[in-house]
């Protein structure tokens, strides 16, 4: 219990396991690594359980410190001294974790620069359908569903949509999935829904990290409040992004380029959400970070 299971870790751990012991030979050339990759796992998890009693429990600083600097100071005394075989295998963990970080630390700063500057470009959502309804497009028949990383913006779905299409559907959703830090939402607080007028809804799913991503099975609880959907009848609009790195102050140009190819690669919204394949539109367009 408490514990996720992700295939592709797993297997990529595995396949980093074997070939450690495949380029080391032997379990005496690998001591050096294991007993500085030991040595560094205690020290972060007596670090961590500082930041977990303090901050976490709200327990006084003195007794947090007592309670975590005699451990801290044995674990950096233990480690300081598997330093002195950095050379002859300590340095594997250290360039797997470095590695590791840098690739993770990458991922956060571009996500806040993607989302800082979609956010810059981003349209109110309310003043948007306020135009749209006073010179209304042609309707068809149908639903859309457009998916938002965030509530009361216009997606750039929509956008290059009716630049292209020239064209709204019947019904609109603007549907933005929401991850919560508990394991299980039940079905009754799985949706919120608020109807912004004109057959255009704003809608909220809740998940929990051990929930199963169900986005079609969620929709259909919309049943009863308004808005029917019909399967055969619904189109799924997803924004694709393209990043191009320029040579801004948000990052270093190397890392810039790093996380356009971590996003470029990064799995699809519509298999995450279990969205039907016939049913799904991406419409791309490039964003500058």
């Amino acid at each position: 219990t408490g514990q996720i299971y992700m295939p592709f870790v797993n297997w990529g751990l595995f396949v980093m396991i074997v070939l450690a012991v495949v380029l080391f030979r032997s379990s005496s050339n690998l001591a050096a690594a294991y007993g500085i990759a030991v040595t560094l796992d205690m020290t972060i998890t007596t670090v961590l359980t500082f930041f977990v009693i303090r901050y976490g429990w709200g327990y006084p600083l003195a007794l947090c410190v007592a309670a975590t600097g005699f451990f801290f100071a044995v674990d950096i005394l233990f480690f300081s001294s598997n330093l002195l075989k950095l050379l002859q295998g300590g340095w594997f963990p250290l360039l797997i974790g470095g590695a590791i970080f840098t690739l993770m630390m990458t991922w956060k700063r571009g996500r806040e620069l993607l989302g800082d500057k979609l956010r810059e470009d981003s349209i109110n959502l309310q003043d948007f359908l306020a135009s749209v309804q006073a010179n209304p497009p042609m309707r068809v028949d149908g639903t859309a569903v457009f998916l938002c990383a965030e509530a009361g913006v216009v997606p750039n779905a929509l956008l290059h949509n009716l630049k292209h299409n020239k064209v709204l559907h019947r019904q609109n959703l603007f549907v933005t999935v929401q991850y919560h830090e508990t394991p299980w939402i039940g079905l009754d607080q799985r949706l919120q829904v608020r109807s912004l007028g004109g057959d255009f809804w704003q809608v909220a799913v809740n998940y929990g990290f051990k929930n199963e991503l169900d986005l079609p099975g969620a929709l259909r609880l919309m049943h009863g409040r308004g808005c029917e959907l019909d399967s055969m009848r619904t189109s799924y609009f997803l924004s694709r992004d393209v990043v191009v790195p320029t040579f801004g102050e948000g990052m270093a140009p190397w890392r810039q380029r790093l996380f356009a190819q971590m996003h470029h690669n990064a799995s699809g919204v519509a298999a995450f959400l279990h969205l039907p394949s016939n049913a799904v539109v991406e419409l791309g367009s490039k964003v500058e970070i």
